[in-house]
């Protein structure tokens, strides 16, 4: 199953295989040359369905546990000053997605949304100490029963061109349900109340609304 923000890319890539294998077939006359060609479009198409493949989870739901809201490796646990919503310290948990990690992102608590942002920024590699603050990236906030505020961010990569978050202020979020998805490499940030306990490690690898991070 696919991720409806795909459907237009991939269609794109269907109409462009076909159309390179027909025209490898007709122009080019060495049969190893050809095979490599096909090898290469192939590879491509493959590599665009898994990337925006959207694999069905079973949802845990539990009010007393955050689960990661992407899957990828978890790159940095560290108390931060969180300077856009709380202006106080938090539990920053930030989970790494490379291009062949599933890119949709799911609300990690069931709560209210009760803010949601947009912010241009810039293209630094996702894992860049500054990319946080200097890239492109979203924020929003849900307020849960039992952790209070949590705020998560959705931060571009040096190869994501493309934030899509479906969160609005107001709305109802459902812990594990699709809340976004972010094209081509990137990263989201996870800041939780001081002395919440950490359920991961560092370079642990989680799964979207499977794996509990807290």
């Amino acid at each position: 199953m696919f991720h409806k923000e795909g459907y237009a890319i991939i269609a794109i890539t269907v109409v462009a295989t076909t159309v390179g294998i027909l025209l490898t077939e007709r122009f080019v006359d060495s049969t190893w040359l050809r095979y490599l060609l096909y090898a290469a479009i192939l590879i491509l198409l493959f590599l665009i369905l898994q990337f925006f493949r959207n694999p069905k989870r079973i949802i845990d739901l539990n009010e007393a546990s955050i689960l990661a809201p992407v899957d990828g490796k978890v790159v940095v646990i560290e108390e931060v000053f969180e300077k856009e919503f709380f202006k106080e310290k938090r539990l920053q948990v930030s989970i790494f997605m490379s291009p062949i990690n599933v890119h949709v992102t799911r609300y990690p608590a069931s709560g209210k949304v009760i803010f949601s942002k947009y912010h241009k920024g810039k293209y630094l590699v996702a894992w860049h100490p500054k990319a946080s603050e200097d890239n492109e990236r979203t924020t929003v906030v849900v307020e849960t029963k039992n952790f209070g505020n949590v705020l998560y961010r959705q931060i571009a990569g040096a190869m994501a061109k493309r934030i899509v978050n479906y969160a609005k202020e107001g709305d109802i979020a459902v812990q594990g349900e699709d809340s976004g998805f972010i094209k081509f490499g990137s990263r989201v940030d996870v800041f939780l109340p001081l002395g919440t306990d950490i359920k991961v490690a560092l370079n642990q690898k989680v799964k979207g609304a499977v794996s509990v991070i807290a």
